[in-house]
């Protein structure tokens, strides 16, 4: 971080991940010039399966997020041209006509179903048929927050004015009009991934997700306008009313941009709460039939993506199982328990001795068609997980490709940087903004032996253990009840 920022061409990008709220500032090199994070509470569970959060929490937390930066004495306000907005994707919040959160917001880790819905029929339900993918048309209406409130909380159903995705709901709060990123639409809504817009009269999606069009936000480009900060919200970020709101896209898609991974044969792989490897194309592609790429944050462009739900979420499991060592001696130290976890990867030889982890403790792993493999060059790693040396030699090792690791590992909130930069004027492109505000700081090269022996475990177990324990899995549904059907 450097000093005080005098010059009105510097981007407040607010980030609001799963397991905290970010304000950052960059400035038009992409330098971070000064942060503030808030921890928030993921969810909360009520019943098995659950995942819920009061949507104003992330509300107030931005707040107090711009309030730690401003306190920090790092950067002016002044020095603020405009605002960016990226987050968790896939969290829900339905409210009243005023933008009032109606119940709290469904978590995009939320298990809930709704079953014994009526399939899609008629002419529809034939070429689903033939073409074999109802299966995928049933989950997507199982799993569509939007059947499971009209099933179970019809008086909430029949209250809802907007139907928003958590970034929609928090663009509404800061400009105080019902409007989103095309690329901040993640989720189980009647949205054309292809078209980058809603989904036309008479698509199969309006049957599946059965939401009022009224509903939904206007929908603009990232790098496009979104309106500017109302009175009432300039209170809270704490800066001028009017100050412009740009749009960016969803975390995952602003890391790949923050990365600078927008050529094909870059792999950005994103170490959250969710872990994901993806490649930013130029042509749509669907991965599995009907399971579409998501948008990018750049117009005009997809991310084709493969998710591992529960991510470097694991990082912090193994932290609470079997790190109470550690984590007190980091106390001791004033570091991260994670710091310490390298030393114990280091001193691990290489495929921990035959330990192996299916990381499916929730929705699991698809596998895409031959048609979505996209040959890989090169690596680009971010997330909570870039912070290590120990995790980006472990992913060059197994991949086996050269894995840079970004100048910052606030990716997300410098990608959204990017967007509200081009949106601005402060670059005339997205080419020219990435290539000057994302660097790579360093490149590790993989180790060929490790590399070798990752292969073997991959292709001669692991590949094959979920056939082997499914039979297991299937006795324990049916003894215990869960999960259920």
């Amino acid at each position: 971080m450097t000093g005080p920022a005098t010059a009105a061409d510097h981007v407040l990008a607010i980030d609001v991940g799963t397991q905290s709220v970010r304000a950052l500032v960059f400035d038009p090199r992409g330098t971070l010039i000064a942060a503030s994070r808030i921890p928030i509470e993921p969810y909360v569970s009520p019943h098995p399966g659950w995942a819920e959060q009061d949507a104003e929490l992330y509300w107030r937390s931005i707040g107090e997020a711009c309030a730690g930066l401003w306190a920090g004495g790092m950067v002016r306000r002044e020095s603020i041209a405009g605002i960016s907005l990226t987050s968790q994707r896939g969290t829900v919040v339905v409210t009243d006509d005023a933008g009032a959160p109606l119940r709290p917001a469904m978590v995009w880790l939320d298990q809930r179903r709704t079953e014994g819905l009526k399939p899609i029929g008629g002419a529809m339900g034939l070429a689903f048929r033939a073409l074999g993918v109802r299966n995928t048309v049933a989950a997507f209406q199982a799993e569509c927050e939007a059947n499971w409130i009209s099933a179970n909380e019809p008086e909430t159903w029949r209250g809802i004015r907007h139907y928003l995705l958590l970034s929609g709901f928090l663009v509404h709060r800061l400009t105080g009009r019902f409007v989103d990123s095309v690329a901040g639409q993640v989720g189980y809504l009647p949205f054309d991934f292809k078209r980058f817009a809603w989904a036309r009269s008479g698509d199969w999606r309006w049957k599946a997700a059965p939401i009022d069009p009224a509903w939904l936000p206007e929908l603009v480009a990232p790098g496009s306008a979104l309106g500017g900060l109302t009175a009432s919200a300039a209170a809270v970020v704490g800066l001028p009313e009017a100050t412009p709101v740009i749009a960016a896209a969803g975390d995952k898609a602003c890391e790949a941009l923050g990365s600078g991974a927008l050529e094909p044969h870059i792999g950005a792989i994103s170490y959250g709460t969710t872990a994901t490897i993806s490649t930013t194309q130029t042509r749509y592609v669907e991965a599995v039939p009907l399971v579409p790429p998501y948008p990018a944050a750049i117009p005009r462009a997809w991310s084709l993506e493969v998710q591992v739900y529960r991510g470097y979420w694991m990082v912090d499991w193994f932290k609470r199982q079997f790190g109470s060592r550690e984590v007190a001696q980091a106390t001791e130290l004033g570091v991260p328990p994670e710091a310490l976890f390298d030393d114990l990867v280091r001193d691990t030889p290489p495929g921990s001795m035959g330990l192996l982890l299916q990381p499916t403790w929730s929705p699991g792993i698809r596998i895409p068609g031959p048609e979505a493999k996209a040959p890989l060059r090169e690596l680009r790693v971010s997330g909570g997980g870039a912070q290590s040396p120990a995790a980006v030699q472990l992913t060059a090792d197994i991949f086996g490709l050269p894995t840079g690791r970004p100048h910052t590992h606030e990716t997300s909130g410098l990608g959204a940087a990017i967007d509200a930069a081009v949106g601005l004027g402060l670059h005339p492109s997205f080419s020219s903004a990435v290539a000057e505000m994302t660097h790579v700081a360093e490149t590790i090269d993989p180790d060929r032996i490790r590399n070798e022996l990752y292969d073997d475990l991959y292709e001669r177990v692991y590949r094959r253990m979920y056939a082997r324990l499914k039979p297991l899995y299937e006795e324990i549904r049916e003894i215990t009840g869960y999960p259920p059907h």
